[in-house]
């Protein structure tokens, strides 16, 4: 079946010295994965290989199972050239593809999570974007889109608030949420991760926003937060992300 869609280029790999097979999260049909026979001529549809990134028209027909897919044309429409001049902000846009295509399964469409790549994308890109906190909106929106995003601001032991101060909190990521002092201890060995004022500071702040009140997420907080979504992110797909310690350290 053929089909064309809004596409975002995920993910590349060489198939030959001129064909590429090229990972696409689509609006409507979710992420393809296509061989894209003769990307790397010049005179190839695309105009040449196409990029991590790229955002634009795609043609393709889908294999209908396992196997790949093929791409007939992809017209691209947006290159994101500011996020390649700066390499913070390019290691958080490919962050951000990394991670969407890890969570989403193939052929499983999530519209508003196409919508929130774009637009996290276009933001990044703005000259006078927060780095830390566009990607820690970015990534608090994904995993609630995505239904991983769990309990911030109970106790998923006892139910108690969550409070910072001298007890402290916690979070598992097994558990499914944040802990309180008291029940800290029944998180899973090695899924205990400690919640700083700093961290609990930027999840007010993300909470707000998600609710449409005005918040403000200082970089401070912003990096902390980042470190814990990515901590999450980690351990729900049991493994740490390539770019997560060049975009977050």
């Amino acid at each position: 079946m053929r089909f064309r869609q809004p596409a975002i280029c995920l993910r590349t790999t060489d198939y030959s010295e001129t064909s590429q097979v090229v990972h696409f999260l689509t609006r409507e049909e979710g992420v393809v994965h296509l061989l894209a026979k003769g990307t790397k001529r010049p005179k190839s549809k695309s105009g040449g290989a196409i990029d991590l990134l790229a955002e634009g028209d795609l043609v393709y027909i889908s294999s209908g199972g396992e196997s790949l897919g093929t791409l007939v044309e992809f017209s691209e429409s947006v290159s994101h050239a500011p996020l390649r001049r700066a390499a913070g902000r390019l290691n958080a846009g490919l962050y951000m593809i990394e991670l969407t295509g890890e969570l989403l399964a193939p052929a499983d469409p999530h519209p508003e999570v196409f919508d929130l790549l774009h637009n996290g994308l276009a933001r990044l890109a703005a000259v006078d974007a927060p780095v830390p906190a566009v990607l820690a909106y970015f990534q608090w929106r994904l995993l609630h889109r995505v239904g991983l995003m769990g309990e911030m601001n109970r106790c998923v032991s006892c139910g108690a608030a969550v409070q910072g101060g001298a007890g402290g909190a916690w979070f598992s990521s097994r558990l499914g949420g944040m802990l309180c002092s008291r029940c800290q201890s029944s998180a899973p060995p090695g899924d205990r991760y400690r919640v700083d004022e700093a961290t609990l500071a930027g999840l007010v702040a993300l909470h707000a926003a998600r609710a449409g009140r005005k918040s403000s997420l200082d970089d401070a907080a912003a990096h902390a937060v980042n470190r814990l979504l990515a901590y999450h992110a980690a351990q729900q797909l049991g493994k740490p992300l390539k770019l997560a310690r060049y975009a977050i350290g």
